[in-house]
């Protein structure tokens, strides 16, 4: 079974319940309402007899008689309506009507109207008349009258229990009318909401199988307070992470493309130093004196050679960011020497003069071949976009730090291209390098 029809189901269950339990409360407090207010009648019919028909004979004495004519008018009047009553002395004894279609009072109702009391009751179709005939079944009121504190009189006044029904079947007709009609609106209430909840789930759903397909950037309306509304909520929050996770992703693959390439490029470096220093002790064109300078600056080549090989292989430390620093205090004057001596050749091809201007002693503690890195790079950069003009190299001494300002005149950069790029602000200010030169991480 469907979702929707499901939903209708629950609603309409639960709606026609509670409209049914509502309608048996109302039916049953109809009907005692529809009684109560007939005794209540009754009651002031009884009232009423007593004041038009009584005769006070005897104020002191308290001589009581009543009026039978008053009696007879009276009792045409509540027949018109269907109400009978029957009238006894304190004796028991019937005073009107003395046709015998008179009701009995019972030893136990006789015993309540003597202490004052008004029974209410309703007398099944087993009553007998006082002469031995049944009759239908009634709703009656007992009602004694005092005067002078002395019983005087007891009025039965009663209705038959058909008349009163007659009442509350209208009622209950009515009922099952509106009842009717209820059900009928509250299964087109519950379809709109069952509807309405479908189509956000439909929506959710939708959304749900764009996921799958790729779409992380699709949100939903979230304008709900309830659990589908939470559930939006989630869904959403899912799919930015989802978004966020999918664009890591994409710079990772970026960063790890750009590592592959700029390691290539570091290669080539040391590579072509390594090939030129061989090339020259083979073709005899180094001095002797020379000779152990440049072994050394092959040996150091190689070491920075193997180590960026092991980088290479190591891709998940820089595919996760885990790459360990190996910091060190060295002479930056030394590797800004090799440096100068290594790209020597491509800035004279270029038609470039490559200046350093440093102290012999510039102290540092970084990563080596991570320092030695940056150099080479900006500096083949500046070579790159600079054409018969000058790369300068300059080494200072700060406070408690080496500064490295790398120069050239050469085409400089877009302002687009100084947004990512900090501390840069013009064209032709020199980019910067910071090292602290405390022995500290």
């Amino acid at each position: 079974m469907k979702m929707i029809y499901q939903q209708m189901l629950a609603f309409f269950m639960v709606i026609t319940f509670t409209i049914l339990l509502l309608g048996f409360s109302f039916s049953r407090m109809s009907k005692s309402f529809v009684y109560d207010s007939a005794w209540q009648r009754m009651e002031n019919y009884s009232d009423s007899l007593i004041q038009q028909s009584i005769i006070v004979n005897n104020k002191k004495n308290g001589n009581i008689s009543f009026n039978t004519q008053s009696l007879k008018n009276s009792a045409a009047l509540l027949d018109n309506q269907s109400v009978h009553f029957t009238m006894f002395n304190p004796k028991k004894q019937v005073l009107y009507p003395n046709d015998g279609i008179s009701t009995n009072i019972t030893k136990n109702d006789w015993r309540h109207l003597k202490q004052g009391q008004i029974v209410r009751k309703i007398s099944s179709r087993s009553n007998k008349l006082i002469n031995g005939q049944t009759r239908p079944a009634m709703i009656e009121v007992l009602k004694p009258y005092y005067y002078k504190k002395k019983l005087v009189a007891a009025v039965v006044t009663g209705s038959f229990v058909s008349s009163v029904n007659s009442n509350v079947n209208r009622i209950n007709r009515n009922l099952l009318v509106g009842l009717g009609i209820a059900m009928v609106i509250s299964l087109i209430v519950s379809f709109f909401i069952a509807s309405r909840l479908n189509r956000r789930v439909a929506k959710l759903r939708s959304a749900a199988n764009q996921v799958a397909n790729g779409n992380y950037a699709i949100r939903l309306p979230d304008n709900g307070k309830d659990e589908i509304g939470h559930l939006i909520s989630d869904f959403n929050h899912m799919t930015e992470s989802l978004q966020e996770a999918n664009q890591e992703i994409e710079r990772q693959e970026e960063r790890r493309q750009e590592f592959l390439a700029d390691a290539a490029h570091e290669m080539r470096t040391p590579l072509t130093t390594i090939s030129g220093i061989l090339e020259g002790i083979r073709y005899d064109v180094i001095p002797t004196e020379s000779r152990d300078k440049s072994l050394e600056l092959m040996n150091s080549e190689t070491q920075r050679l193997i180590r960026l090989v092991n980088d290479n292989l190591d891709y998940e430390k820089i595919r996760t960011n885990s790459i360990q620093l190996d910091r060190r205090n060295f002479n930056a004057y030394n590797l800004l020497t090799n440096v100068v001596e290594q790209l020597g050749k491509k800035a004279e091809s270029a038609g470039d003069e490559l200046i350093l201007q440093s102290p012999k002693e510039l102290p540092i503690y970084a990563d080596y071949d991570r320092f030695s890195e940056i150099i080479i790079n900006i500096t083949n950069n500046a070579l790159q976009f600079t054409e018969n003009g000058t790369v300068k190299i300059v080494g200072e001494r700060g406070f408690n730090e080496t500064i490295i300002r790398i120069s050239d005149t050469g085409i400089g950069m877009s302002e687009e291209q100084q947004k990512n790029i900090l501390n840069v602000t013009t064209k032709r200010t020199p980019l910067v390098v910071v090292v602290n030169t405390a022995n500290q991480d």
